[in-house]
């Protein structure tokens, strides 16, 4: 696929896309260290000249102030940080990635990814490369029915433009008309 990421001429790359889904809280620590583990081997698989885009639930409050974690954080999330969120800035900051839904401000409401009757909290990230940070237009929370699930839509607006090839007149469909 031929793509502009804002450069003058297109060029071909290659978009890794990671889902991830950390262990909640609760559980033992080694569980969540192979965890990390895991992910980290995952990044060191991916070329640092590809677009990577890293989506799913860290079970980790990175909190609403970026408190020391300035190149990864952007200033805009909720609540207050705990030790996953913690862990979550840690990995952010050592593979050079960035949160985008800390990067935008929003309402409050409109950062919160999970709600169910007792708490609201944001647990749910995207991150990509920091250099690739212009890409991301925006990164925000679907507000939708509850009873549905208990997380919210995180989306993020990424601009890319994909360069068409022109159809040379060889090889293009004609409509035959009758006289």
């Amino acid at each position: 696929m031929d793509i502009n990421f804002g450069t003058q001429e297109p060029r071909r790359c290659t978009l890794n896309v990671v889902s991830a889904y950390a262990p909640h809280a609760g559980l033992d620590e080694e569980v969540k260290r192979c965890f990390w583990e895991g992910l980290d081997e995952i990044m060191r698989q991916v070329p640092p000249a590809e677009k990577l885009f890293i989506g799913g639930n860290f079970n980790g409050h990175i909190g609403s102030t970026a408190g020391g974690y300035d190149e990864v954080h952007g200033g805009f999330g909720f609540g207050e940080r705990n030790g996953g969120g913690t862990s979550l800035l840690d990995f952010a900051k050592a593979f050079g990635l960035v949160i985008a839904n800390a990067s935008f401000p929003k309402r409050k409401e409109h950062l919160v990814t999970f709600q169910n009757a007792v708490v609201k909290t944001q647990i749910d990230y995207l991150l990509l490369r920091r250099r690739d940070r212009g890409l991301c237009m925006d990164c925000k929370v679907i507000l939708g029915e509850i009873f549905v699930t208990l997380h919210r839509l995180l989306v993020v607006d990424v601009g890319i433009m994909v360069k068409r090839k022109k159809m040379s007149s060889r090889g293009r469909p004609r409509i035959w008309r009758e006289p």
